[in-house]
């Protein structure tokens, strides 16, 4: 028993190695946890004191747990047994798949990556690069939302900027949960996206499994009354028009409502903004008819170079007006008990059209909406004057940010900020359209807006076949 025994001096090395690891594993790191979840649900305390909307238990779940309480949902295991029959696989290999599936979707939230980063970054971006505007339609009806409803913010989908300005203006009601596409699954964006509450779907799956996985989890969240923020449309509008619904998500969150149970509230958002930097590319998109962007990280880098030395030399400034509504909001209780059968179809169109008709009019869509009219080219001041015209015919309760157009000062400045992204261009003091399709991607945010005949006139986006004929 006391013996001395010689070991070579790799193996005291590995025996000490995993004796640490040993050690770390069930002393040390539990500590750890404990001394930081103790941390974390002081931080969550002080939050909710705050919010208008309490951080609910169900977001604040180990991450292990909640991937446990989806595969074991009654529901999951009932489609393992049938992805397994129909693949001809065994059942612990099918609950595996679904396994990958909940790690996949299921996020990590970190209430302090979220309120010590996220929202902080948000609202210094916005404001470094908009001026933002916020117009809500029914305050009252906003403020009078039951406390205990889940609450879900339907959008319309214009750019990528959406997360970042959405998050910001929701700050003082809850921390948001989004469904987010597979663009943002890269390393290390997905660790920060995920710790931020976000969740991750693949938006043109028909896997059986995984749709079944995706809508557990979501609807658990509903249950749990977790606050949610989705865009109908399932994608970027490649027109600037808001598009027609997607289901998927909407019949997802239906799903984990009950009549006896905590009510589910929609709040329709509609966003609009005087410059997307992504114009061009969804535009392109549009014209290929398919959904895949050409964009490069390259492009991307000497883009934000440019507008820095533009920025820094006084060239240009913000990208002008970030407009935000938020509407009236929908009770899914009421929307029910008024529908007969299926109610996500009735519900999707009501939302859309009530994103559609509230989106903010903003300067830069207004003036090539006018420019667009007045074929072959006009000066400021007729541009001007049709832009007034068409401002007049916009109902009174619609958000309107547009500058002062009496001012011949104000037009010129707007007008020239297009002849150097290069939509317009300018002869003497004529302006017209160079860029069609771009304009035309801007001016579609106002057709819901305009009178009938206006919205005839206006041309549309060059076809996938039209392109290619040119």
């Amino acid at each position: 028993m006391t013996q001395t025994i010689a070991l070579p001096v790799w193996l005291l090395i590995l025996i000490l190695l995993f004796a640490a690891v040993t050690a770390s594993t069930h002393l040390l790191f539990p500590s750890v946890r404990w001394f930081f979840r103790r941390r974390a649900e002081r931080l969550v305390g002080e939050l909710n004191k705050r919010l208008e909307r309490p951080i609910q238990p169900f977001k604040l779940l180990r991450r292990q747990d909640m991937i446990q309480r989806v595969i074991y949902d009654p529901e999951v295991v009932r489609e393992v047994g049938d992805y397994a029959t129909r693949l001809g696989v065994r059942e612990d290999v099918a609950f595996e798949k679904a396994r990958d599936y909940a790690r996949e979707i299921v996020p990590s939230f970190s209430a302090t990556a979220y309120f010590g980063f996220a929202i902080r970054a948000a609202r210094w971006l916005a404001n470094l690069l908009f001026d933002v505007r916020l117009h809500r339609i029914d305050e009252r009806a906003l403020s009078e939302i039951d406390p205990d409803a889940t609450v879900v913010f339907v959008m319309n989908h214009r750019s990528n900027f959406d997360y970042v300005l959405v998050t910001y203006l929701a700050a003082s009601q809850s921390a948001l949960s989004y469904a987010v596409g597979e663009w943002a699954r890269v390393w290390p964006l997905s660790r920060l996206i995920r710790a931020m509450g976000a969740y991750f779907i693949r938006r043109r799956s028909r896997n059986g499994l995984y749709r079944r996985v995706l809508s557990t989890y979501v609807r658990k969240a509903t249950e749990a009354g977790v606050t949610q923020a989705v865009f109908p449309e399932g994608g970027l509008s490649r027109d600037g028009q808001v598009g027609e619904p997607k289901l998927g998500i909407l019949s997802y969150i239906v799903e984990g409502w009950r009549a006896d149970g905590r009510d589910v509230v929609f709040v329709p958002v509609s966003l609009n903004y005087d410059r997307i930097v992504e114009d061009r590319v969804l535009v392109a998109a549009g014209r290929s008819g398919q959904r895949k962007f050409r964009a490069s990280a390259p492009e991307g880098i000497k883009f934000t170079l440019r507008y820095l030395k533009r920025r820094i030399t006084g060239k240009v400034g913000r990208f002008g007006i970030a407009g935000v509504t938020f509407g009236v909001p929908v009770s899914l209780s009421e929307v029910a008990t008024g529908t007969d059968g299926d109610v996500v179809p009735s519900l999707a169109e009501r939302l859309s059209n009530d994103i559609r008709v509230s989106t903010p009019v903003l300067s830069v869509p207004l003036v090539l909406t006018a420019s667009l009219l007045l074929e072959g080219g006009a000066t400021p001041a007729a541009i001007a004057s049709k832009a007034r015209s068409l401002r007049e015919n916009i109902r009174s309760d619609v958000a309107d940010f547009v500058v002062d157009l009496a001012d011949e000062g104000n037009v010129i400045e707007i007008l020239d900020v297009l002849v150097l992204r290069q939509i317009l261009k300018r002869d003497g003091g004529v302006y017209s359209i160079k860029n069609q399709d771009v304009a035309v991607f801007y001016a579609n945010s106002m057709r819901p807006h305009l009178a009938a005949d206006a919205s005839s006139a206006l041309p549309e986006i060059s076809k996938p076949e039209e392109s290619v004929a040119t």
